[in-house]
């Protein structure tokens, strides 16, 4: 079951693929980030997205994103991206998540994830372990 408020913290080095000419991390690659701390949250809880699909039919596909871009974080930086469930409706959950380096927050964001049936593309109400407790 996903406890509601609970933080999930994951390391996250930045590589030179990362960053662009300047040097500096290109702000889409921010999503990415975002993106594995989530994948590695669910994993956290014994959740195997590949098993997920299978076995039920069910993905998760973002519905929004809205990111705040506060400092730049550079090559080489090591940096902590979090997840904490914020809302969670019947069929989709917001995410607050960020990405700091030492505690400094450098990129903030809320993101909604949808739960659909892969066979239909249509909602489905939130796998089981979502459940609150």
């Amino acid at each position: 079951m996903i406890e509601l408020g609970a933080v999930f913290r994951w390391p996250v080095r930045v590589y030179y693929e990362d960053t662009d000419a300047g040097g500096i991390v290109y702000y889409a690659n921010y999503l990415k980030f975002m993106e594995r701390a989530r994948s590695e949250w669910l994993r956290s809880r014994g959740v195997d997205l590949a098993v997920l699909a299978h076995n039920e039919d069910a993905m998760f596909v973002v519905r929004s994103a809205k990111l705040e871009f506060l400092r730049p974080a550079r090559l080489s930086d090591n940096l902590e991206v979090s997840v904490q469930v914020a809302h969670q409706r019947p069929a989709s959950v917001e995410l607050s998540q960020a990405v700091t380096r030492s505690g400094e927050a450098l990129c903030t964001g809320v993101v909604r994830l949808a739960c659909i049936n892969i066979r239909t593309a249509r909602p489905r109400p939130l796998p089981a372990f979502f459940e609150d407790e």
